[in-house]
């Protein structure tokens, strides 16, 4: 008991003291229940509420044979990929007249400005969409004053092409601040150093700012694409019966079909793709910071 005073009075000790509630409050919260959602996708739905807790194999041939699964997942990918192509290419020039064409003194305001969406619910900001994009949205209705179009557009309201409008829309703050935090970090010595050997505006971006601020690009991506791809509330407002993602499946699955394993075992499959392509992005990101660190 001696011994256990003594290792707690030291920092080493302390440290451990003060992190323990914390690692405690995310073993419980999410540890525990991401293990019980990969046990129950070994196991069989018998009734509403029996499992056969047999260890099976036989949801994982589902799920990866069933073309329906297939086809969901594929169109998540494609969903996320392209929300997070979107995103990203917008956000970077915006973060980056922040931070090199906005006054020291006013940069605040501009990420005040910038972080303003985050104000308003997640809901109202998809339902606004919906009046935006509707039959007879604000979009339509503009178009159609203008003279520009005669019949509304109705490829842009229940479709995939809505649910990536409003997504890239969503996240884009989440994009915009990790780049501007990469470009602010970068010494703008560098750059008058690339001016000053010859290179143009141009190749001085291409060669100098852009593999700085790769690891808050990186960072971007994966802030983006990892809730992206799990989103079902989206495409269950905007998305239509063509929308559909692999979330809205699993939710499907767990409350209306009362399948819970299969539904489990569809967002394992989920994780693990989402956890490799989130494994290729971050080794990226630190052979960019490699590269970075090797130039200084």
């Amino acid at each position: 008991m001696e011994k256990l005073r003594r290792f707690f009075r030291t920092e080493k000790g302390t440290g451990l003291l003060l992190v323990s509630p914390t690692a405690i409050y995310a073993l419980l919260m999410l540890a525990v229940p991401l293990a019980a959602v990969v046990l129950i996708s070994f196991w069989t739905q018998n009734g509403v509420r029996d499992f056969d807790t047999t260890m099976t194999l036989a949801n994982y041939k589902e799920a990866l044979t069933d073309p329906l699964y297939r086809q969901l997942m594929l169109r998540s990918l494609m969903v996320s990929g392209l929300v997070t192509l979107i995103t990203v290419l917008l956000a970077f020039p915006i973060a980056y007249f922040v931070s090199f064409g906005v006054k020291a003194e006013h940069k605040s305001l501009w990420i005040f400005l910038i972080t303003i969406p985050f104000w308003t619910s997640y809901l109202i900001r998809v339902f606004l969409w919906k009046v935006i994009l509707g039959y007879n949205g604000v979009l339509n209705s503009g178009l159609k004053a203008v003279g520009l179009i005669e019949e509304p557009l109705t490829f842009i309201l229940y479709n995939v092409n809505a649910v990536i409008i409003t997504l890239a829309h969503a996240y884009a703050p989440f994009a915009i601040l990790p780049i501007f935090v990469a470009l602010e970090k970068i010494d703008r010595s560098l750059l008058e150093a690339a001016r000053d050997l010859g290179e143009n505006r141009v190749m001085t971006f291409l060669r100098v700012t852009l593999p700085l601020a790769a690891p808050g690009v990186v960072a971007a991506v994966l802030i983006v694409f990892i809730p992206t791809i799990g989103d079902y509330v989206t495409p269950r407002l905007v998305g239509g019966p063509g929308g559909l993602m692999i979330a809205n499946m699993i939710q499907t699955q767990f409350l209306r079909l009362n399948n819970a394993p299969l539904g489990a075992t569809l967002a394992v499959l989920a994780m693990l793709i989402v956890a490799v392509i989130a494994i290729v992005f971050v080794i990226i990101g630190n052979r960019a910071a490699g590269q970075k660190g090797a130039r200084k």
